[in-house]
């Protein structure tokens, strides 16, 4: 049960190296969940019972709250709006033209075999 929960059996991973390397990660995100019951809140969805002592799928489902409050290293976006265009006095080319490719139509004659 704990394998599905913590969805180490859902990528459908194609060669060894990477099968190897999910099975390397997931006991590392195990640990990080057993390390993170500590500091999170339970939050059950409406039809879960509270619970005290919290399993590792529990912390992972109030783990978005962690990270919010964690935040994040990305910059925050830049502003949008009217663009600067092109400088003043710079000189723009001509874009370089090509004849259009048509295929030629032909009818084929059914010859009928008797």
């Amino acid at each position: 049960m704990a394998k599905q929960r913590l969805h180490w059996t859902l990528p459908k991973l194609s060669t060894p190296k990477q099968c190897e390397r999910w099975s390397d990660l997931m006991p590392m995100i195990t640990w990080e969940l057993w390390l993170a019951r500590e500091i999170v809140t339970d939050r059950p969805l409406p039809w879960q019972k509270r619970l005290t002592k919290l399993t590792p799928g529990r912390v992972a489902q109030a783990m978005p709250g962690v990270l919010a409050a964690i935040g994040t290293p990305a910059n925050s976006p830049k502003l949008r709006g009217k663009s600067p265009g092109w400088e003043p006095g710079q000189q723009r080319l001509q874009r370089t033209r090509y004849p259009i490719v048509k295929k030629a139509f032909s009818r084929s004659s059914k010859k009928t075999k008797i």
